[in-house]
């Protein structure tokens, strides 16, 4: 029978990671925006990325309460229906959204994140998203842009949280807006090396040892490609372009050259590199901060620093956030909330199942399966 106290710390340890993740996402995401200047005082404003982020995890935990209560369920078409909430609140195609989701329920939009102020709130461009959630009623195969824009890859990161094989639905769910298919594997390999930094030994990190490179050098291992071409498998220049980003930062590190060769322009493939970059570059938990600061001085400063951000704090946890940022943060609590029902509901369905009484009764209410 397992400990239950080495049950409830590896519980911790996965939640302080999947926190740090989503944290460290959202710090980048703000740092890069303002190029590292940020405010002296005052909160923080959330970018668009992490806004778009909070819905892929709300979707994807929606996604798991359907598929527990239902027994079958099609996780791209439940995160559509979250970015179609998101859309809804800023005011994008608002009759058009409540015609077609507003029939299933009076309440709609339904669940508790439709009722945080600041996802209102315009933080940025998102225009290829934008685009193509204005189109969703013309179905999910046809209402993508041809875009490779970061968006696809940045609010996708949460779907590392899902493992392996649901990172492998990645794919579809960067291409409900976005069809440029580099851009789509982008946001497929991000995924993939997200999950590493945070599937990583905690005797690794706690050892001292380069833990950060050690996740990364073994996700892009993973990606490396194959007979079989799978979905999680990258092609030959994809997976050299990875392999070259991990040994120039092991090699020359923050090299701003190099950062901006690597990302020289807001698409999903300059995030993935130039974020691999520079948690490759900084990969010691007291540099956290100053490899955010670095990151913001890419082209794109605000998509490299938030995949960064999301790296390192998957590998190094919640606690190896700066203090200082995270409190000032409008949107902490949300991602908070968010990452730690993230991890619950996938070690342990609080609203039960199709034959499986739930020990939470309000947890419907909350992630309403569809």
């Amino acid at each position: 029978m397992p400990d239950t106290k080495d049950h409830q710390r590896e519980l911790i340890s996965r939640q302080s990671r999947v926190r740090g993740m989503m944290l460290g996402l959202a710090l980048g995401d703000t740092v890069g925006a303002a190029r590292g200047a940020l405010p002296a005082a005052g909160p923080l404003r959330a970018g668009v990325s992490t806004q778009l982020a909070c819905f892929t995890a709300e979707g994807i935990i929606r996604a798991q309460v359907r598929g527990n209560h239902k027994g079958i369920c099609y996780a791209p078409g439940v995160v559509l229906h979250a970015y179609c909430r998101w859309a809804f609140l800023q005011g994008i195609e608002t009759e058009k959204m409540r015609k077609r989701w507003g029939s299933h329920t009076a309440s709609w939009p339904d669940g508790w994140l439709a009722r945080v102020p600041a996802l209102g709130e315009r933080r940025g461009k998102a225009p290829a998203t934008v685009a193509a959630l204005a189109r969703v009623d013309a179905g999910e195969e046809r209402m993508a842009t041809s875009s490779s824009g970061h968006h696809a890859l940045t609010r996708g990161l949460p779907i590392a949280v899902t493992g392996l094989q649901g990172i492998t639905q990645a794919d579809a769910i960067a291409a409900l807006t976005h069809g440029d298919p580099a851009g789509r594997s982008a946001a497929v390999h991000a995924a993939a090396l997200a999950h590493y930094c945070l599937t990583v030994a905690d005797a690794d990190v706690e050892s001292g040892r380069s833990a950060v490179r050690d996740a990364l050098q073994a996700g892009i291992a993973a990606l490396a490609p194959r007979d079989e071409r799978g979905s999680l498998v990258a092609t030959d220049e994809e997976h050299g372009r990875l392999a070259e980003a991990f040994r120039h930062a092991v090699d020359e590190p923050a090299d701003p050259s190099h950062l901006t060769q690597l990302a020289p322009d807001p698409t999903a493939p300059s995030a993935l590199l130039g974020g691999l970059y520079v948690a490759a570059s900084f990969p010691d938990r007291a540099a956290l901060p100053t490899a955010l600061d670095f990151a913001a001085k890419a082209p794109d400063g605000e998509s490299v620093a938030c995949v960064a951000g999301a790296l390192l704090g998957a590998v190094h946890g919640v606690e190896a956030l700066p203090v200082a940022l995270v409190s000032r943060h409008e949107l902490a609590w949300v991602l908070d909330t968010l990452a730690r029902d993230l991890v619950l509901e996938l070690e342990d369905s609080p609203s039960g199942g199709e034959y499986v009484k739930g020990w939470d009764p309000h947890w419907w209410e909350r992630y309403p399966g569809w």
